[in-house]
């Protein structure tokens, strides 16, 4: 028969050793067109095809066969015909031992005692027992650890495998000293491979010897067939199992004495083993005592947990009794634990841990959620011990009957119940006039810290720092791991949850209400407000507080923005927010109310000092006072107004609040014009106008007379006409840029108002000092002008200006050195309007007389021309009618009058 391809070529094997049963991959050229053309394989000379594995015409896989050696690999196909190859494979045999499975005959001439009763074990046999389980060959010259150096690090251990007191350690230092760490690695990879095959049983050894085990079965099936061929008797085979009978009691007989000290042999190891897994559970009572008071609480479960699961369902009654002891002892642990996590000072992670230990222990119950509802209470409790403590250290501080009290309120101490709030700086617990005498203490009563910062500080610490944990707690609660021992978290507590946490704040921001904002608990009703509390009020304090309402607000925002990022897109701190944004309007509004009545307090303080300035002229201290007020209570407010935290809304956001702060701005820029305006009107009782005070050689004077008196009327009118005028275009401006840029809103119309009103005051002011400068020249002038019998009708003599116009020249000079001192920006206003009243009362002088001789016309001209070159710098349209309708009035002279 022709051959259709060509015959077959193996160019490749792997790999390339290996024991019978190894499964290699053989490559070549024209292995077959497909399973069926593949009728032949033979490796090391065994035939192999049964396991063979046809995958392509360059490819099969298969498994080797008994062979030893090196030898072909020739595959056998019905279109190539006997193939031939270009590699071989080595065959051979591992190393047996008496009790390792094997599917080919083994020499036992090498691991079978020559004699069983004399001599010791061959070389091989010890060469078995030293087989490396790690598989590690070559490791260099470097010495090793002799045994006495092995026992003095590792005493009471051993370096055999077999024993129970067996230490790695020591195998390794004394057989692999010299292994670096890669060969370690390496042996260890090797030791699972060889642990993962003992582990695969017998199926492997079928699988890896099929061809073996095939042929022993054919060789039974032919030597059966063999011997019933040569059966004569016809009862050959029964006498042949009879004699293979007789052959395996001689074994049994010659290895009975071995294999009987064998048995006795593990049964006293099982027995042993016995005991010592027993004597666990004798020691565990006296151990769970030990482990409990170390604090090994890990430990106690743990065995709690071993010995339950060997020992629960016993029957044995020794074993019952001591388990019941253990029992007992457990439920004792297990109501320590108990009490001990309804202590609330525990930490988070105490707690935590102590509800791990009940879950593990099968608390009845869920000690999860008692520590929760604990810890609701306990904080409930804390909240509302401080703020009965702080409204009692408050009314005792008011309201102390005698010395002690008021001493007793001065050194108030920490809450022992908190007994976390940190002192903070400037705001110490202690009073810093401790060192006072007790009268002193009872004067400066006022410049203690207020008891509600205290509480403030006090109830705000006890919520950051118990509440986070509390919130974390309730959260661990639901998202605990499934897989936790006994855990069943129930969500249908997760409302529950939620609102044990909402009740804790809303009471925390009640209670800061009722202190703080009492008005806004208006809506609840008398019972609930009580319980709230009541603080005192007096107006003793109300300057105080508002120093101090920076301070309040700046605990709640940090409280509240600290709590709010817990849960930061939830809801339930809404509540705490809100506090905080009504604690900044608060704020706002009643320090500014506060600086409106400070402002309008500035008269007292009045020195009347006038400084001044080449640029603003003449002012006193009180708009700088003025100025001064508004821009420390913008510095105070800049925190509360300017600076928004992430989740704080803008305090502008709301219109009504908008509008209020707008109004509040404006009543604060115009209130210093009522301060002026009083004191020009109705100044202080307790100065006194400024008399000439004489001194007498030897008098004592008093000072008080001298120093700082008010000034009259006109000075103090042309003052605080300088002072508004300042204010209008100096101080409002600036104000007013500040505002802007720490952000309030609408300032352009606190602008305007405040315009308008200074104005105001301005007008009223300079029509003021006009009446009281021009006022009195004007009353003297008509009597001194007809004063001595003067007559325009019959003087004779003109020789000059009379003593009248002197004065009211000499008068005019004043007003003008008076104003020139404070203010020389008001001359020409001032001087225009004096001279104007002086001019219209003289030009209408002149027009009131009916006759003139020529002594008296050459007078009149002569005054007249005199004033008018005098006031000729201040002159306007006004001034220079009066004096044409004067000079009109006066009769033209004639050369023969002159």
């Amino acid at each position: 028969m022709a051959r259709r391809n060509p015959p077959p070529l193996v160019t490749g094997v792997s790999p390339k050793e290996g024991p019978p049963g190894t499964r290699i991959t053989i490559r070549g050229e024209n292995l077959g067109d497909d399973p069926r053309d593949l009728i032949g394989l033979k490796i090391c000379g065994m035939d192999c095809l049964l396991s063979a594995e046809w995958k392509s015409s360059s490819k099969i896989i298969a498994r080797t066969g008994p062979g030893k050696g090196k030898g072909d690999i020739i595959p056998i196909t019905r279109s190539g015909g006997k193939g031939s190859c270009t590699v071989g494979f080595r065959g051979y045999f591992l190393q047996i031992g008496p009790l390792q499975e094997s599917a080919v005959w083994i020499d036992e001439s090498q691991t079978v005692r020559p004699n069983l009763d004399h001599g010791r074990p061959t070389a091989a046999i010890a060469a078995k027992e030293e087989e490396d389980p790690l598989g590690i060959l070559h490791e260099g010259d470097r010495p090793k650890l002799s045994e006495e150096e092995l026992l003095e690090m590792f005493p009471e251990a051993s370096g055999n495998m077999s024993l129970e007191n067996f230490a790695p350690g020591w195998y390794l230092l004394e057989r692999h000293q010299n292994a670096n760490f890669e060969d370690l690695k390496a042996g260890l990879s090797y030791m699972k491979r060889k642990a993962g095959q003992r582990s695969e049983g017998p199926i492997t050894i079928v699988r890896s010897n099929l061809t073996s085990i095939l042929d022993c079965l054919d060789s039974l099936s032919a030597m059966y067939e063999k011997y019933n061929e040569d059966d004569i008797r016809g009862n050959c085979m029964n006498s042949y199992a009879v004699l293979l009978m007789q052959a395996k009691s001689c074994a049994d007989g010659l290895f009975q004495e071995v294999l009987g000290r064998k048995d006795k042999a593990d049964s006293t190891r099982n027995a042993l083993s016995v005991i010592q897994k027993f004597r666990f559970l004798f020691h565990l009572p006296l151990t769970i005592q030990r482990n409990i008071q170390k604090g090994d609480y890990n430990m106690v479960i743990n065995d709690y947990e071993k010995a339950k699961s060997l020992f629960a369902d016993t029957e044995i009654k020794v074993f019952k009794k001591v388990y019941r002891e253990v029992e007992r002892r457990i439920n004792n642990f297990r109501d320590m634990l108990h009490k001990r996590l309804k202590d609330p000072h525990n930490t988070l992670d105490e707690q935590k841990k102590l509800i791990r230990y009940l879950v593990s222990l099968e608390y009845k119950g869920d000690p999860a959620w008692e520590c929760l509802d604990n810890q609701q209470k306990w904080l409930i409790e804390l909240l509302d011990d401080c703020k009965d403590d702080h409204i009692e250290e408050e009314k005792n501080a008011l309201h102390g009957d005698n010395l002690a009290s008021s001493q007793n309120s001065c050194h108030w101490r920490p809450l022992n119940r908190v007994n976390k709030s940190p002192v903070k700086s400037g705001l110490s617990r202690e009073s810093s006039f401790s060192s006072l005498s007790s009268t002193d203490q009872h004067a400066a009563w006022r410049y203690r810290t207020p008891q509600k910062v205290l509480f403030i500080e006090d109830i705000t610490d006890i919520m950051l720092q118990n509440f986070p944990d509390y919130w974390k707690l309730g959260q661990s609660y639901f998202t605990r791991e499934k897989s936790e021992k006994g855990v069943k978290i129930d969500t249908s507590k997760h409302g529950k949850m939620k609102q044990m946490m909402a009740e804790v704040i809303t009471l925390f921001a009640n209670y800061v209400r009722a202190a703080f904002l009492p008005d806004s608990l208006e809506n609840l009703p008398e019972a609930d407000r009580e319980k709230l509390g009541i603080w005192p009020t007096t107006g003793k304090q109300d300057h105080i507080s508002c120093s101090w309402l920076p301070t309040y607000v700046r605990n709640i925002r940090n409280c509240a923005n600290t709590l709010s990022a817990l849960d930061p897109h939830g809801d339930t701190f809404i509540v705490l927010n809100e506090l905080a944004f009504d604690m900044r309007t608060n704020c706002m509004f009643t320090l500014l109310k506060q600086a409106i009545s400070d402002v309008k307090c500035l008269h007292t303080k009045e020195t009347w000092v006038v400084e001044t300035d080449d640029e603003y002229g003449g002012t006193t201290q009180l708009p700088a006072l003025f100025e001064n007020i508004v821009n420390e209570t913008i510095q105070h407010l800049h925190e509360v107004v300017i600076m928004n935290k992430p989740s704080e809304p803008e305090i502008f956001s709301q219109r009504p609040i908008q509008k209020e702060a707008t109004a509040l701005c404006s009543q604060l820029l115009q209130a210093f014009s009522v301060c002026m305006e009083q004191l020009v009107f109705s100044p202080p009782l307790n100065k006194t106008e400024s008399k000439p005070i004489k001194i007498t050689l030897g008098q004592e004077v008093d000072l008080e007379q001298i120093e700082d008196p008010i000034p009259s009327m006109d000075k103090r009118l042309i003052i605080m006409l300088s002072n508004c005028s300042h204010t209008l275009e100096v101080v409002v401006p600036r104000i007013i840029e500040n505002l802007t840029k720490h952000g309030y809103v609408e300032m352009e119309k606190a602008l305007k108002a405040a315009q308008d009103t200074y104005r105001d005051l301005d007008q009223r002011l300079f029509t003021s000092y006009i009446e009281q400068k021009s006022d009195p020249i004007i009353g003297a002038m008509e009597p001194n002008m007809y004063r001595g019998g003067f007559n325009w009708k019959t003087w004779k003599n003109p020789v000059g200006v009379r003593n009248y116009l002197k004065e009211i020249i000499m008068s005019i000079i004043e007003v003008h050195a008076e104003v020139y001192s404070i203010s020389p920006k008001f001359v020409m206003r001032v001087m225009r309007k004096i001279i104007e009243a002086v001019c219209e009362e003289l030009s209408r002088l002149v027009q009131c007389v009916h006759d003139f001789n020529a002594g008296g016309a050459i007078q009149a001209r002569l005054e007249l021309q005199a004033i008018q070159s005098t006031v000729q710098i201040y002159s306007n349209p006004r001034i220079e009618a009066c004096f044409t309708e004067a000079f009109a009035a006066v009769p033209q002279l004639s050369n023969e009058g002159e």
